[in-house]
């Protein structure tokens, strides 16, 4: 009889802890649909973002060409753009394959790296108007012998000043697009994102938030300590950017970011450049990624 009471509280425990097993696989299986919905929504916010933000730029670009037209007031000394655009992804495309089917028989076809120097090359071809050059600078300048063509590009990764003559332009995707295995590292003082690339897709992505103050209020520590503090906190923050980098030691690394830290990380960067993103450590290196790969186009 014990043994018969035994059996029935056995089978009892084993049927109640299946019925945990079977209720806990369901749980998991609810959170697995609803984490795989949520990364699809936030897939779709951010190609929803940054289509808004092509919008936006292209109107903003719009106004600026039209505020740059000469007006009656102004002089001959003030040379103003054509036009200037902000081009990314198929529209950067579309322009570069443009300048890369153009053809000038007999080196008709002027390309040029601005730098801090206008080469006297690119100043006989555009003549007074080389402030424009200038104030675009540093630029990828192409021209031609005829006059058909006259723009500045600014390459997100630029290569060294040269001066070219050809029968077409000399143009690098690389220059202006995200080609091959690479990394984009984005440092923040409160926020670093981290993310592997094949050319334009992402295939691996890490980040993390630390807390650091920020505005100091009155009462509590006084305005220098409350610095001492913060300062701490940021150098504690840029020590764990570091571990990251180290670990992962990528061979091609762009650093994004505060303007102020870049220079940190100058020396394990290929580029470095300051933008402005915020949100989610994910979220942000998408905008920050889609903001270093954005060209200025400058018409002459």
């Amino acid at each position: 009889m014990a043994d018969g009471l035994l059996d029935r509280l056995t089978g009892a425990t084993e049927r109640a802890l299946r019925e945990r097993v079977a209720a806990l696989e369901a749980e998991r299986d609810r959170l697995d649909a609803q984490l795989a919905a949520e990364g699809e929504r936030r897939a779709e916010a951010v190609r929803d973002r940054q289509a808004a933000e092509e919008r936006v730029n292209r109107l903003e670009d719009h106004v600026a060409g039209l505020e740059g037209r000469p007006s009656r007031t102004d002089g001959p000394d003030e040379p103003r753009p054509r036009g200037s655009e902000r081009l990314r992804g198929d529209r950067l495309r579309a322009v570069l394959d443009r300048l890369d089917g153009f053809a000038a028989p007999g080196e008709g076809a002027l390309t040029a790296m601005v730098g801090d120097d206008v080469p006297p090359a690119v100043r006989e071809a555009v003549g007074d108007r080389v402030a424009v050059v200038e104030r675009a600078a540093p630029c990828l300048f192409v021209t031609d012998d005829a006059g058909l063509v006259a723009a500045a590009l600014d390459p997100s990764l630029p290569p060294e000043p040269f001066v070219e003559w050809n029968d077409g332009f000399r143009l690098d995707r690389g220059w202006f697009e995200p080609t091959g295995t690479h990394a984009v590292a984005l440092v923040r003082s409160d926020l670093f994102a981290y993310g592997d690339y094949d050319g334009p897709d992402r295939v691996e992505v890490e980040g993390f938030t630390s807390d650091v103050k920020g505005k100091h209020t009155k009462g509590g520590f006084s305005q220098g300590r409350f610095e001492r503090r913060r300062d701490a906190q940021i150098a504690e923050h840029l020590d764990r950017c570091r571990a990251v980098l180290d670990e992962r030691s990528p061979d091609r690394l762009v650093v994004v970011g505060e303007g102020t830290l870049l220079g940190e990380f100058a020396d394990r960067a290929i580029a470095t450049a300051p933008v402005d993103a915020t949100g989610d450590p994910e979220a942000a290196l998408d905008d920050a990624v889609a903001s270093f790969w954005t060209t200025t186009l400058t018409l002459l």
